[in-house]
């Protein structure tokens, strides 16, 4: 969580997804202070002003400014989960491998595969994916 909002106990929520539902009224979100559940929510700008049961205070906002929540797993077999692509190997359309996943970078045009190497790939170029193994078609001089 970013930082309070308001003096009612609201909270400012920058969604590391692109699924709105992760912050709708009655949801559960887990931190390591225990769980908390969304009783209202709207988006704001780029994020999510969020109000969570039992959160009634500014003081009591304020003091979940930095926790991180997280969601139980969605079962959407179509969706690429960053859990899943960190430490794949990368293999353009031509069958050349250039490197393992070490992380996705936010990015607003599409979030971006960075490479052991240094090189940055756009999710939009993945085209497949098995075990360990990402298949992307790349345009000419991506990786030079």
């Amino acid at each position: 969580m970013a930082k309070a909002h308001g003096l009612h106990g609201e909270v400012v929520v920058a969604l590391s997804t692109n699924r709105p539902e992760r912050v709708a009224k009655g949801t559960v979100l887990h931190t390591d202070r225990g769980p908390l559940t969304i009783s209202a929510s709207r988006p704001h700008q780029h994020r999510h002003i969020v109000r969570f049961a039992g959160v009634d205070t500014r003081e009591a906002a304020d003091a979940l400014r930095g926790v991180v929540l997280s969601a139980e797993p969605l079962d959407d077999p179509d969706a690429l989960w960053i859990h899943e692509l960190i430490g794949s190997v990368v293999v353009d359309q031509h069958g050349v491998e250039h490197g393992l996943v070490t992380s996705v970078e936010v990015n607003p045009a599409s979030d971006l595969l960075v490479l052991d190497g240094g090189g940055l790939v756009p999710l939009t170029f993945v085209t497949g994916r098995s075990e360990g193994r990402i298949t992307v078609d790349v345009p000419d001089g991506l990786f030079d």
